[in-house]
């Protein structure tokens, strides 16, 4: 599965030279991921509701060049591999053609006790 959004980038998510500030990217990611899982018509506050806690087991980034105030992102994210507790995510971050940044996060899911717990089979099978 892959799914696209595109933003624009705020004001607040740069640094005093108008580049967005590294950390902002991991927020970017979390939104590609939550509007991913939209697309496949599941709501996270509905997971939440039901139980199921999808939180960062780990996260990377490789930045290539600066994006800027202004610049419209292209998040392109897709899902590398599918367990039955876990999801690794692949991202690749544009503006206009030029590859800004390429990152790689894995997911895992927990119970409200913060247990592993097996990914709801209507998740794994979209």
């Amino acid at each position: 599965m892959e799914h696209e959004i595109e933003f624009d980038v705020r004001y607040y998510e740069t640094d005093g030279q108008g580049i967005v500030h590294h950390a902002n990217y991991f927020q970017y990611f979390e939104l590609a991921r939550v509007e991913m899982l939209k697309a496949m018509g599941h709501h996270y506050a509905d997971l939440e509701r039901d139980g199921v806690f999808l939180v960062v087991h780990s996260i990377a980034c490789k930045y290539h060049r600066p994006a800027r105030f202004g610049d419209r992102l292209r998040i392109r994210t897709k899902v590398v591999k599918a367990t039955l507790a876990r999801i690794e995510h692949a991202y690749r971050v544009f503006v206009g053609d030029r590859l800004v940044a390429e990152a790689s996060s894995t997911i895992a899911c927990i119970d409200r006790q913060g247990n592993v717990r097996r990914m709801p089979e209507h998740i794994l099978g979209t």
